[in-house]
């Protein structure tokens, strides 16, 4: 059996008083909320952080303040990482990966990158991968 590759995002046109410059919000492929993934990783270490979701004020706001903002899906609104809890983003680069689809966000953290305290939302959770390696068994050397 053929794996099947992932369906793409439908593209969301960019809203027609878009703050990014025009090439930018051209190439963005947003969701069906206008929203694209930011996986936010820290500079010097490589270690992935967090993701996030931007819409385009938020990247805009990312690109010129040196502080990482975010839009909320639940609350429906804008945050800027750090302004309750302290534990703030400073932006160090922005990339749009090949597709449009995504962003990574390089940044200095400072504090705890979760909300539930921790430096990574990915700390602690890792799960057990039972798949073949298929490394030893493909005859490759």
């Amino acid at each position: 059996m053929s794996e099947q590759p992932a369906p793409a995002p439908m593209p969301v046109p960019a809203p027609s008083a878009s703050p990014l410059p025009p090439g930018v919000a051209a190439a963005l492929k947003r969701d069906n909320a206008g929203l694209v993934a930011a996986v936010v990783q820290q500079f010097d270490t490589n270690e992935v952080l967090m993701l996030g979701w931007m819409d385009d004020e938020a990247l805009h706001r990312t690109l010129t303040s040196g502080r990482v903002t975010f839009y909320s899906r639940s609350r429906q609104e804008y945050w800027r990482k750090g302004d309750t809890s302290g534990h703030v983003q400073w932006v160090k680069s922005v990339a749009m990966d090949c597709d449009g689809d995504a962003l990574l966000v390089r940044v200095d953290q400072v504090g705890a990158a979760c909300h539930t305290g921790t430096r990574t939302c990915f700390d602690g959770r890792g799960l057990d991968v039972t798949a073949l390696d298929t490394s030893t068994t493909s005859g490759e050397a």
